[in-house]
This record gives structure tokens, C-alpha cells and sequence, in this order.
């Protein structure tokens, strides 16, 4: 079955009652039928369900629907998108190991590298994103994983899968992905070498600002050893969330078509603007990587970059002269967000940890919603 239709039609098999929509198992363990099945799940010897803790089948439902998308053999969700990245993280390293990371990453994944898994002796090496030689060069004989973000956020940086997947096998290292702002509809990193694929479900697979949820993919030998960590460690996702997520899905490939349509003509008509002194949108010509993101991407996304001409004040006025946009954390909603990330997201690195990243004072990133194209320019464009 093709994207549209797996999302519809990848489900749980029914109950003897014969539901047609999934129901919700909210239950925090499962009975067995005797002592002998009670020892073999527990000795992993059968398939089955033991505690919520460890897996559930509205989860499960989840983690098949996203592994379909990404061609991956197996997943596992989490309550959250930080807690994928962590769980990932804590799974796959020891003391006295290293990450070569792009410099282009999400603030809470910056502070892991930078503030706490120093004090676990994991040391972690920053690389541009651009720079293919230093990122071969950066990796050591200590180095577990390559990670990245493409596109970044927020500067919507794009890096060549296809590149770095060959650098990481030359060197024999695993390639991690932050795929969130694509999702898996429009990018499948599995595909051009990564090894590992891991999402904020918070954000697009939602889509409607509804709740929290993260998804890491991979081979099953790596998804053993997020298990074996996850089990113990107790990230899970509830059934709740993945009940509400699996039924997003249903309609992430028509939603991603559409956002995307959306930005698409927003970042054009900003390009033309005088109030901007650059935007960025992978599939926009000027673009510095459109040609890599026409070969890795479906279709851009939902998030436009730009920088806004005055700086701080600027960025902070325009934010504050908005009536349609929401001003919130999260993107990937139905609804048109704005965040100015200097003051909000990113607010915690230095100016020169900001400019490293490529987050100006006057850099705004809108994520583009469903309501009428019209209707978000003219909000744009009044508040410019």
C-alpha cells in the first residue's frame, strides 16, 4: 500500500467485537493464561504484552505506522520528543564516548551535549553543517553517532543524507537523524543511509497541538538496545497519546501537502518584501541547499524562516502586531504559529552560541497553518 493508504489502513486487528475505529487499551498490565505463558514473555521467548510500560497495542499501532513511513524494521515511542532524543542517547552511550553533532540543533538537544552529559564523561564535537570534512575529521575513535537535524531548526539548514551516510560508514559510525521537521511523509533518512530516524510526534504527526509524543526507527538490533534502556528507565508512551497520534497519522500526508502548498507561496511573497532581509524555505530557488533538498525532501514542510529588518526590537514587535498567528512553543500546528527564537527558544545560548547556530536577533520562524493563504499574508503583512 502507498503513504496515503497505509495511514488509513494499518491498524490493529480487531477485537471479537468488531470495531471499525481502534479502540483505546487503557490498561497498565496484562493477564496471562497460565505460569508457563506468564515465564516464556517474561524470558522473551513469546510475543505479547506484559506491562504499558513496555508495550501496548495502541502504541504499537503508533510505532508500526511511523516504521511503514520510514522503511524501518523496527521503533520504539516515548512520552515526548526530548525524551526520544535522550532515550536514544542513553541507550547507545557510555562513559568516555563522543557525538559529532551538527552545530544546527534544537536548544534542549544543545544542553544535553553541552551541560549534561559531560558529567557521564560523554564529550560531544560541533560541526557545521555544511562542512563534510569536518565532520570525517571530527570523528574519533571513541565517536558512537553522527546526529543531525534537516532541515535544522531554526535556520532550516539542509545536509545531504546521502553524504554524510557515506562518511559514517567509511568511518564506522552510526548516522542518526532529527527528521521532525520533515516528518516521514516527506523525508525518509533510512533510505538515503541513516541508521536511525527519531521524531518529536508533539509536532506535525499531531498536528493540532493536542499532546505530547516521540518515535525513534531504526534496524531492530539498535531498537533492542533502546528496549533494554526504555524498559527500565520508563519513558513510554501513554496508550492515550498514541491512540490520539495513530489517528493523526490518518491525516499527516494530506495535512503535510497542504502546509507546505502554504508556505511555499508565503516564503515567495516574503522574498519580495522590503521588511526581510533574507528568507529561507527548502524548496525556495534561493536557497542555499535547494538542490539537496529537492533530492531528499517530497516537499518542503510547513516552517519558513527570515530575518526581520531592526534586529530585536523588531523581531519582538512584529511578534507582538500579529492578530491570526499564535504565539506559542510548538509548531507543526493546524494553526499558524510564530516564536522569535532568540528570546524564547534559543534564549538560553549566548549571542555568540545564537550566531553560531545561525539564529539572529531578528530571525523569525513562522510555522505555517490550514487556514485560508490570503488570510495568513494578510496577518504577515499588517504586522510587518
Amino acid at each position: 500500500m502507498r503513504d496515503e493508504t497505509l495511514a488509513i489502513r494499518l491498524q490493529t486487528e480487531r477485537s471479537q467485537y468488531k470495531e471499525h475505529s481502534v479502540p483505546l487499551y487503557m490498561t497498565s498490565s496484562y493477564a496471562f493464561d497460565d505460569a508457563e505463558e506468564m515465564r516464556a514473555l517474561f524470558a522473551d521467548e513469546k510475543e505479547g504484552n506484559i506491562y504499558s510500560r513496555y508495550s501496548n497495542p495502541n502504541v504499537q499501532e503508533f510505532i508500526d505506522k511511523i516504521c511503514a513511513f520510514e522503511k524501518a524494521e523496527a521503533g520504539w515511542a516515548t512520552a515526548s520528543g526530548m525524551a526520544a532524543v535522550f532515550t536514544l542517547f542513553g541507550s547507545l552511550l557510555s562513559a568516555g564516548d563522543h557525538i559529532v553533532s551538527c552545530r544546527s540543533v534544537f536548544g534542549s538537544t544543545h544542553r544535553l551535549l553541552v551541560d549534561i552529559f559531560p558529567k557521564w564523561n560523554i564529550s560531544s564535537t560541533y560541526v557545521d553543517f555544511d562542512d563534510y570534512d569536518g565532520f570525517e575529521n571530527s570523528i574519533q575513535e571513541n565517536t558512537k553517532f553522527v546526529y543531525i537535524e534537516t532541515p535544522s531548526n531554526p535556520g532550516l539548514d539542509i545536509i545531504d543524507l546521502e553524504r554524510l551516510a557515506a562518511i559514517c560508514k567509511k568511518k564506522n559510525v552510526l548516522f542518526v537523524v532529527d527528521n521532525c521537521f520533515a516528518t516521514p511523509i516527506l523525508q525518509q533518512p533510512l533510505t538515503f543511509g541513516a541508521d536511525v530516524s527519531i521524531h518529536s510526534a508533539t509536532k506535525y504527526i499531531d498536528g493540532q497541538g493536542r499532546t505530547l509524543g516521540g518515535v525513534i526507527v531504526g534496524s531492530n538490533e539498535i531498537i533492542k538496545q533502546v528496549e533494554a534502556f526504555a524498559r527500565h528507565t520508563g519513558p513510554a508512551m501513554s496508550p492515550f497519546n498514541a491512540w490520539i497520534l495513530s489517528k493523526s497519522i490518518e491525516t499527516l500526508p494530506l495535512r503535510m501537502e497542504k502546509h507546505s502548498q502554504n508556505a511555499l507561496e508565503i516564503a515567495k511573497r516574503l522574498e519580495s518584501n522590503d521588511k526581510a532581509k533574507w528568507v529561507k524555505y527548502p524548496l525556495l530557488e534561493s536557497h542555499p541547499q535547494f538542490e539537496i533538498a529537492k533530492k531528499q525532501m517530497k516537499l518542503g514542510g510547513g516552517i519558513v524562516s527570515f530575518e526581520i529588518k531592526g534586529g530585536l526590537e523588531a523581531g519582538r514587535n512584529f511578534l507582538d502586531k500579529l492578530k491570526l498567528f499564535s504565539l506559542t512553543a510548538n509548531l507543526g500546528d493546524t494553526r499558524s504559529i510564530a516564536t522569535h527564537p532568540a528570546s524564547t527558544t534559543h534564549s538560553k545560548l549566548t549571542p555568540e552560541q545564537r550566531l553560531d547556530v545561525g539564529i539572529s536577533d531578528g530571525l523569525i520562524r513562522l510555522s505555517i497553518g490550514l487556514e485560508h493563504i490570503e488570510d495568513i499574508w494578510e496577518d504577515i503583512l499588517q504586522a510587518l
